[in-house]
């Protein structure tokens, strides 16, 4: 499955059980600011501004409020926004060495009265990100050193991988195609270093129907021809032949 998936189970893995309450998920974008992510004014629909908190903001005071719980706050496509604009004071606050209150911190909006803000440990941050999105800069390096990163691999190989195609109703003869082909794809495409990499090599979640395929052979040519295809042509937008003759060996 895709990096979403993937992050909400181990969200689940982290709680010690599936508990929808205690996760909350964002997506970055480049309008995306810390007025959305921690506090800022917004309008009030009666011509003014009120101060209001943010999704982090909120989602951290319930892990606040509940020392004896964890809650999981997942960002996707962590590298799309300013990162250093939209954490604000959290890039010294989300450290694993600072998550008490003896490092509680003044926020930019913060009113007479209102308590300092910090991040407790029962509140982990899972980021996700798409290495090969190269249209947009690398994580900041003052946040990269914050995070774990976990590369996924794509799994075409898995037992798990193949059972479920067997599952949805694609029968051997097209997984093995699937299975061989992406393979084979993905080999060239981590080989080409100059243009492409690792980072590149297409995941499997594209093969993965939600529900029984009545047919598998126009199913699988569909994907090939509709979103396969189409991102071969950006990787190779010099060489479009390559992409070309990728889909037609994945389509023999």
């Amino acid at each position: 499955m895709g990096k979403s998936f993937i992050a909400r189970r181990l969200a689940y893995a982290l709680i010690g059980f599936k508990d929808d309450r205690k996760v909350q998920t964002v997506q970055f974008h480049q309008s995306y600011s810390y007025e959305d992510f921690v506090q800022g004014y917004r309008p009030n629909g009666n011509q003014g501004f009120e101060r209001r908190n943010g999704t982090f903001y909120e989602f951290r005071d319930r892990a606040v409020n509940d020392r004896d719980g964890t809650y999981v706050f997942i960002i996707d496509e962590i590298n799309r926004g300013n990162l250093s604009k939209i954490f604000g004071e959290l890039m010294l606050l989300i450290e694993p060495d600072k998550r008490d209150a003896t490092w509680k911190t003044r926020l930019a909006y913060a009113a007479d009265g209102d308590e300092d803000f910090y991040v407790p440990d029962n509140l982990y941050i899972l980021g996700m990100m798409n290495t090969a999105d190269r249209s947009l800069s690398l994580v900041d390096y003052a946040l990269r050193r914050r995070f774990a990163f976990v590369a996924m691999e794509p799994l075409y190989g898995a037992a798990k991988f193949r059972a479920h195609l067997e599952a949805h109703g694609i029968p051997e003869g097209v997984i093995n195609r699937i299975v061989n082909g992406m393979g084979e794809l993905n080999q060239a495409i981590e080989t080409d270093r100059t243009n492409l990499g690792p980072g590149f090599r297409i995941g499997h979640s594209f093969f993965t129907p939600s529900r029984t395929v009545d047919d598998p052979e126009a199913w699988y040519r569909r994907i090939v021809e509709t979103e396969i295809h189409p991102l071969l042509e950006e990787y190779w937008f010099d060489a479009p032949e390559t992409a070309d003759q990728w889909r037609d060996q994945l389509l023999r």
